[in-house]
Formats: structure tokens, C-alpha cells, sequence
């Protein structure tokens, strides 16, 4: 896949169906501070569509991308350890979940994870969600460029292991080198291709 264009169209405080826009989405999920904003962009060649921040939580809205006027990304808040109040990480709990249950347009997830470390306890449960909704799904191991190439291989093997999937469905990136763009792109539009013409 080639992005020729992708913009930001809109965010939602609370879940809403896009009524008479049938366009497929993708929903990047990970938890606060793995990258969501900084994944977009990358893929999107755009460092400044998506918002980035150092702080956990900066996410706090359900942000619409519309990408080659083919398909959405659609960023949720992170879930995890963002210094909010528990009221507020019940509502970003709860406006992912009703995304997730009700939007009819998802075709895809990209679970978007450390590569620097274990999987965490709000990981797990976001992965045991997915497969328990039967969502089709790709997971995608950021920041590789922190550690070494045997570690980040160790790393997806790691990871591939704990959620029981199969290492080539596991894909390392960084937004700092580039690398595993390529392989990204080719994901997107094997996920997209039955549905869109690209």
C-alpha cells in the first residue's frame, strides 16, 4: 500500500456510530505511552497528524484519521498507567469497550505493544477481549530501536509465545529508523483489499 493522503476528520468523547458513512475502520489500541499517536504517523508519513506527548494520557478521545478516502484509523485512549483519576480511566474503559462491541465498520485491531518489555496485566486483557469478540487482529511491537536486534527477536518471540500466536504475526517497527514500515503498509492493505480497491 502507498498512503497518498491522510487527515484528521474528527474525535468523539463517547462512542457514536458514524451513521451513513460505511467506510471500514482499523482501531489502534495499546496502553498510555506505547506510541499510538507516534505509530500513526509514522505509517502515515506525517509527523504532525496525529498529536504525540511524553505523558501518559494524552489520548483522551476517540480520534478519527481518514486515510487515501479508503478506510479510517481510529486512535483510542491508551488504557494502563496514565495519571488520571480512576473516574477517568472508567470512562476511557468504557468508551473503548463500546467502540469496540458496537462500531460495525471495524474490520481490523492493531494491538500496539513494548517491545522493551513484558507484557502487562492490562495487555493480556485487552488481547484475551479481542479473541473472546472474535476480531480479527495484527500485533504490532514498537519502539525497536531502544534495544538490539537479538533482544527485539527475543522480544517477539517472547511476546508471540505469552499471547500464543505465531511469530510472523508479530511485527517490529520504529517510527525513529523506519524500520518494518514496509512490512506495516503490506499488512494494511492485505486487511483492506477484500473490502477496498487500493
Amino acid at each position: 500500500m502507498i498512503i497518498k493522503k491522510a487527515f484528521f476528520t474528527f474525535s468523539k468523547a463517547k462512542y457514536e456510530h458514524l451513521h451513513g458513512d460505511d467506510i471500514p475502520q482499523i482501531a489502534i489500541v495499546g496502553k498510555s505511552n506505547v506510541g499510538k499517536s507516534t505509530f500513526i504517523n509514522f505509517i502515515c508519513d506525517n509527523k504532525k497528524l496525529a498529536r504525540t506527548s511524553k505523558s501518559p494520557g494524552r489520548t483522551r478521545l476517540i480520534n478519527y484519521f481518514l486515510v487515501n478516502d479508503n478506510f479510517y484509523l481510529t486512535d483510542l485512549p491508551g488504557y494502563g498507567f496514565a495519571n488520571v483519576s480512576q473516574e477517568e480511566k472508567s470512562k476511557w474503559a468504557d468508551m473503548i469497550e463500546d467502540y469496540l462491541d458496537k462500531e460495525e465498520n471495524l474490520v481490523h485491531i492493531i494491538m500496539l505493544v513494548d517491545i522493551r518489555h513484558e507484557l502487562g496485566v492490562n495487555d493480556k486483557l485487552m488481547y484475551n477481549y479481542i479473541v473472546s469478540r472474535n476480531i480479527p487482529f495484527t500485533v504490532i511491537a514498537t519502539k525497536s530501536d531502544k534495544i538490539s536486534r537479538s533482544q527485539a527477536q527475543n522480544s517477539l518471540r517472547s511476546i508471540s509465545t505469552t499471547l500464543k500466536i505465531g511469530l510472523n504475526n508479530v511485527y517490529a517497527v520504529s517510527a525513529i529508523t523506519q524500520y518494518g514500515k514496509d512490512k506495516v503498509l503490506d499488512r494494511l492493505e492485505q486487511i483492506l483489499t477484500p473490502r477496498t480497491d487500493i
